[in-house]
C-alpha cells in the first residue's frame, strides 16, 4: 500500500467547484514533495461552514487507487 500525506486549506467557494462536479479532482502537494491526485468526493465528509482544513493522509492499493483518506492531528 501507498501512503500520501499532505496539508489541505480549500475555502468553501473554491469547494463549490468541487461539489458542483465542475472540478473533479484535487492535486496536493504531499510532505515528501510529491503530487497526488484523487477524486474530489473523497472530501465530502471533511466539509465544514469554513470550506476544508488540515492534514490528511491518503491510502492508495498498489495500483494507486484510492482505498482512504483520513484528517490527522500532527503533534510537534
Amino acid at each position: 500500500m501507498n501512503r500520501y500525506e499532505f496539508q489541505l486549506r480549500i475555502s468553501p467557494d473554491q469547494y463549490l467547484n468541487y461539489y458542483r462536479g465542475t472540478v473533479r479532482h484535487v492535486i496536493a502537494r504531499c510532505t515528501t514533495g510529491q503530487n497526488v491526485q484523487f477524486p474530489a468526493n473523497l472530501l465530502q465528509k471533511f466539509v465544514s461552514p469554513e470550506g476544508i482544513s488540515g492534514n490528511f493522509v491518503l491510502t492508495c492499493d498498489a495500483n494507486n487507487k484510492c482505498i482512504d483518506l483520513q484528517r490527522i492531528v500532527v503533534r510537534g
